[in-house]
């Protein structure tokens, strides 16, 4: 999935990408500079392919770009920033 078009819909704070007609998204919430990830969700149709991850590394590169920290509020991207200690610059209260 390396290859997978992702989008950032900034009006309806929403990553995205759409594989085999299913969409995936990111949704998140922003409160001045802190991104919180809200929810994320993969179709099972198409789960298991690295999806999320590559949805909320997505997400974790537009806070970095500007400058926004993040709240991980859905399970998923809480266990993503466990796994990725390298971004834990980015999680709010660090």
């Amino acid at each position: 999935m390396d290859d997978l078009p992702i989008t950032h819909d900034t009006a309806a704070r929403r990553f995205e990408a759409w594989v085999d007609g299913h969409r995936c998204e990111l949704d998140y919430e922003l409160s001045g500079p802190l991104m919180s990830i809200v929810h994320t969700g993969v179709p099972e149709a198409v789960g298991g392919r690295g999806i999320a991850a590559r949805l909320t590394e997505a997400a974790a590169a537009a806070a970095r770009e500007r400058g926004w920290k993040i709240r991980p509020l859905c399970s998923y991207a809480r266990v993503w920033f466990q796994r990725h200690p390298q971004q834990a610059d980015l999680l709010a209260g660090n």
